[in-house]
């Protein structure tokens, strides 16, 4: 819920209908946005955000069924898993091979 933002008087509860707010278009919205001030886009920009995330609850799920499904094809010899010491040093030769092309150009 925003708090401490003052939005303009025909964006309010219920103000909602079919994608405009009071006959807001989009446009219009977003153009009202970008007239608060920043700390108020800021919390705008925050809310906006916040409400495209998944819950915390719904990551953790998919990532214990994405690791349930890994250590099944691991079990099972579907995949072919590799070491540390051999994923690091492929690391380290990429991580030099970007610098050396920074230092170059």
């Amino acid at each position: 819920m925003l708090t401490g933002v003052k939005l303009p008087a025909n964006i309010g509860p219920g103000a909602a209908h079919r994608g405009t707010l009071t006959g807001m278009s989009t446009e219009e919205l977003l153009a009202e946005a970008l007239r608060l001030p920043r700390p108020g886009r800021a919390r705008v920009a925050e809310e906006l955000l916040s409400s495209l995330e998944e819950s915390d609850e719904e990551v953790a799920t998919a990532w214990a069924e994405e690791l349930e499904c890994r250590a099944r094809d691991v079990a099972k010899g579907r995949v072919q898993t590799t070491s540390w010491e051999s994923v690091r040093t492929q690391i380290v030769k990429e991580l030099e091979r970007r610098r050396a092309q920074r230092t170059a150009s």
